[in-house]
C-alpha cells in the first residue's frame, strides 16, 4: 500500500477525550474515529488489526475442533423469557419494537440463539460433542463507555460454545478451549494471565476471566509471583497456583506467602465459562442418550473481546513513540521509507516494494513528500515492526538502513540482501 493513497488520517497531538494510552494512540494513527459515545468507526488500519486477530482465532478454533457459525445481530426477546434472563442486563440491553409490536433486542450475547440453533436440529448423543463459534457484533448500552475501544458500548466478540453429554465430557471440552485459548494469546504476542471469576449473568460454576497485567486495567486480581515465571503451563496446570479476580479474593484465605502474592490491574481479554445446563434446561435442548433416554445438554461458553484486544494489545505494547505492534497482528509487516525523492532512491524503494509484494508481504510504502523527519514520526506511532529506511548517502555504497521498531535495532544491510533481511525477521 502506498502511504500517498491509504486513508491514514493521523493525528499530531493527543485529542483531549482520550483518557488512556491505547485509546489516544487509535485515534492519532487514524484506526479508529468516533461516531457517538461508546460506537466507533473502524478505518483502514484499524480494521486490518481486527481482520489479523480474528484470523489468528479462527485458526486456533478450527484446530480445536470448532465450527464457525454466524447468528443474527437482532435477537426475538421471547427467547430470553424462556431461558429466564430477560432482564439480565437491565438497561444495557438495547430493546426495540418492529412493525408487527414484536419485542427485540440487540444481542448482548448469544447463549439463547445458540441453544435454538441446538434444540432445533440436534436430537442424539451420537452427534455429540459439538462446539459453535461465531465473531460478530454485540452491544450493550454502558452507562458510561469510557477509554475508546477497551468499554464502548458495541463491540467484536468472538463467542463459543460446546455442547457434550456429560459434566465429565464438558469439563474436557472446558480445559480444551482453555488451552486453545492459551495458544491464541500466545500467537497475539500476549502474556495473558488466567484467573478464577465470578459468572456474573452469564451463569455457570466454573469460570475463568484471562487478563494482560497493565497499569490502566479496570480489574483488581491477585496471583501467585511463579506463575509468571513457570512457563510453558498448561491449562490444568493452573489449578496448582492461586489467581483470583478481586471479588474472589479473600485475604485471610489466601494461601500464597505475603512475599508472592502479587496485586496487580488487569485487562480482561477473555472469559470462559462452565455453564451445565443452565440453558439447555429452560430451553429444551435435550439429546437421547445411549439408553434412548432424554437428557439436557452441558454447555459451556467463551468468549473473547476481538476489538477490545486490539486497545489490550497496545496497553501492553508502547513507548513514547507510537504503537508497537506484535508481529503477528500489525497492519502491515514493514514500511519503506525513502528519506528523498532521489531518482536512484525511489527506483531501488519501488523494486524492493514490488518484490515484497509478490512475495505475499504486507509492504506499506511512503512515497509522500513529507520531510524525513515525519516520516519517521509517522511510521513509529502506526507501529510498523519493520522498516527499510532508504538514503542517497548509504545507496551510493549499495546498503540500506534496516531497522527493528520493538527495539530500535538498526543495521545496514546490502540492498541485494534487503529481502531475506524482511524474510528473516518477519
Amino acid at each position: 500500500m502506498l502511504v500517498s493513497k491509504l486513508f491514514m488520517p493521523v493525528l499530531k497531538e493527543n485529542p483531549q477525550e482520550a483518557q488512556i494510552v491505547s485509546h489516544k494512540l487509535m485515534l492519532r494513527a487514524g484506526m479508529i474515529r468516533q461516531l457517538t459515545s461508546g460506537i466507533y468507526n473502524w478505518l483502514p488500519l484499524g480494521l486490518k488489526v481486527l481482520q489479523n486477530i480474528s484470523k489468528i482465532i479462527r485458526e486456533e478454533l478450527n484446530k480445536a475442533g470448532a465450527q464457525e457459525i454466524l447468528m443474527p445481530i437482532i435477537q426475538p426477546t421471547s427467547l430470553w423469557h424462556e431461558s429466564g434472563r430477560s432482564d439480565g442486563y437491565g438497561k444495557e440491553t438495547l430493546r426495540m419494537i418492529d412493525r408487527h409490536d414484536n419485542p427485540l433486542l440487540f444481542s448482548p450475547t448469544g447463549e439463547e440463539v445458540v441453544t435454538d440453533i441446538f434444540r432445533k436440529n440436534i436430537n442424539s448423543y451420537k452427534q455429540l460433542p459439538m462446539n459453535l463459534y461465531q465473531i460478530q457484533w454485540k452491544f450493550r448500552d454502558e452507562i458510561r463507555p469510557r477509554f475508546g475501544v477497551m468499554r464502548g458500548r458495541e463491540f467484536l466478540m468472538k463467542d463459543a460454545y460446546t455442547f457434550d453429554l456429560t459434566k465429565e465430557d464438558a469439563e474436557k471440552s472446558y480445559y480444551k478451549m482453555f488451552e486453545t485459548y492459551l495458544s491464541i494469546f500466545k500467537r497475539l504476542g500476549l502474556k495473558a494471565l488466567p484467573i478464577q471469576a465470578d459468572p456474573g449473568v452469564i451463569g455457570g460454576s466454573l469460570s475463568h476471566e484471562f487478563h494482560i497485567l497493565a497499569e490502566t486495567g479496570e480489574s483488581d486480581i491477585y496471583y501467585d509471583q511463579q506463575l509468571m515465571d513457570d512457563e510453558g503451563l498448561k491449562a490444568q496446570d493452573y489449578a496448582n497456583y492461586y489467581a483470583m479476580a478481586d471479588e474472589m479474593h479473600i485475604e485471610e484465605k489466601c494461601p500464597v506467602p505475603q512475599a508472592r502474592l502479587k496485586h496487580s490491574k488487569g485487562i480482561e481479554i477473555g472469559h470462559i465459562f462452565y455453564l451445565g445446563t443452565k440453558y439447555s434446561e429452560s430451553l429444551k435442548a435435550q439429546v437421547t442418550d445411549g439408553n434412548g433416554k432424554l437428557q439436557p445438554v452441558e454447555m459451556g461458553c467463551f468468549g473473547i473481546g476481538v476489538s477490545r484486544l486490539v486497545g489490550g494489545i497496545i496497553e501492553a505494547s508502547n513507548d513514547e513513540r507510537g504503537i508497537v505492534w506484535p508481529k503477528a497482528v500489525a497492519p502491515f509487516i514493514c514500511s519503506i521509507i525513502p528519506l528523498k525523492k532521489d531518482e536512484q532512491v525511489m527506483e531501488v524503494a519501488y523494486e524492493l516494494y514490488s518484490e515484497l509484494l509478490s512475495q505475499n508481504f504486507e509492504i506499506l510504502f511512503d512515497d509522500t513528500d513529507q520531510s524525513a523527519g515525519s516520516k519517521f514520526a509517522t511510521h513509529e506511532l502506526i507501529g510498523v515492526p519493520l522498516q527499510i529506511i532508504i538514503g542517497p548517502k548509504k545507496l551510493a555504497g549499495n546498503k540500506v538502513e534496516c531497522k527493528i521498531r520493538a527495539t530500535g535495532e538498526l543495521t545496514e544491510v546490502d540492498v541485494s540482501q534487503v529481502i531475506e533481511w524482511v524474510k528473516e525477521h518477519a
